[in-house]
């Protein structure tokens, strides 16, 4: 059965109807998001043990530790951990809602040009999260504990407090995630007329420094991290000009096709009218 898309002048409805609408996919997706975090706060010791292996790992095997200083710290840790993962787990169905409530007040044409991005969003961010968690953090802790040592003849070891390195992990899984929706962005920018990719082209150099002054913005202190962020986001970058290029060829095609359809059509009710205007014997 083919999906089918309804334009919006199929799908009116009064303010009230779409204020009630808006209420019920609120409450939906706050329910969603509650029993997600039910479910991972129930699973936030196996959780919190998957991330910390980026640490386990920087550290020599058999060393390595994460303390609390304070009673109650480990049990805000879980609390964020549950609410960090709930979130995650939960993101499609409040992502489904969001797009439910909006999708009415598009045309059909519209809808056909925002599913793609709306499918690329989560893939996107699951990219940048997963080469922050396997690359970037293995890397960045090995660099980090390198300064541990001997100084002034006291032993200088990291100790790392649970609650300081959940908060590194999740501003690495969020700014690798968020930054890799910039393709997303441009797009959409392409998109709504207000660049375009000759202009984006011409700014290549600005756009360049201005992706190292994000990885140098949004990444720990740490040289290979920063590194490690801009060259995905520039090849991103040049990935999303490409596709501007595409995009721009495939709605000139459409574009010359409606002309050439509108021309004939043109055409044909001149050829009528002349043929309707012909003497008869």
């Amino acid at each position: 059965m083919a999906l089918e898309i309804k334009d919006i002048d199929e799908s009116r409805a009064p303010l009230l109807d779409h204020l009630i609408e808006l209420r019920a996919r609120l409450v939906r997706s706050v329910i969603a998001l509650v029993i997600g975090f039910a479910v991972c706060f129930y699973f936030a010791d196996p959780i919190l043990g998957f991330l910390v292996q980026p640490l386990k790992g920087a550290f020599p095997d058999g060393e390595g530790q994460l303390i609390f200083t304070k009673l109650p710290e480990i049990f805000f840790v879980e609390l964020r951990v549950a609410l960090f993962s709930g979130f995650m787990v939960s993101f499609p169905i409040i992502a489904n809602q969001l797009w439910a409530f909006v999708a009415p007040g598009l045309y059909a044409k519209e809808k056909k040009a925002f599913l793609p991005f709306l499918i690329a969003t989560p893939v996107l961010f699951i990219g940048g999260a997963s080469l922050a968690y396997y690359v970037v953090m293995p890397t960045a802790f090995k660099w980090f504990l390198g300064f541990g040592g001997e100084a002034g003849g006291l032993e200088v070891q990291a100790l790392p407090s649970a609650g300081e390195y959940l908060s590194l992990v999740m501003q690495f899984i969020l700014a690798f995630g968020i930054t890799f929706l910039l393709p997303v962005l441009l797009m959409l920018l392409h998109r709504a007329g207000i660049v375009s990719r000759a202009q984006l082209a011409g700014a290549r150099r600005y756009v360049i420094v201005g992706i190292v002054a994000l990885g140098a913005i949004v990444t720990p202190p740490d040289p290979g991290s920063q590194v490690i962020l801009a060259v995905p986001l520039l090849l991103l970058f040049e990935g999303s000009l490409l596709l501007m290029r595409l995009q721009e060829r495939t709605m000139k095609r459409s574009e010359d096709a409606q002309d050439q359809t509108a021309d004939e059509a043109v055409s044909e009710g001149s050829d009528t009218s002349e043929s309707n205007t012909l003497p008869t014997d």
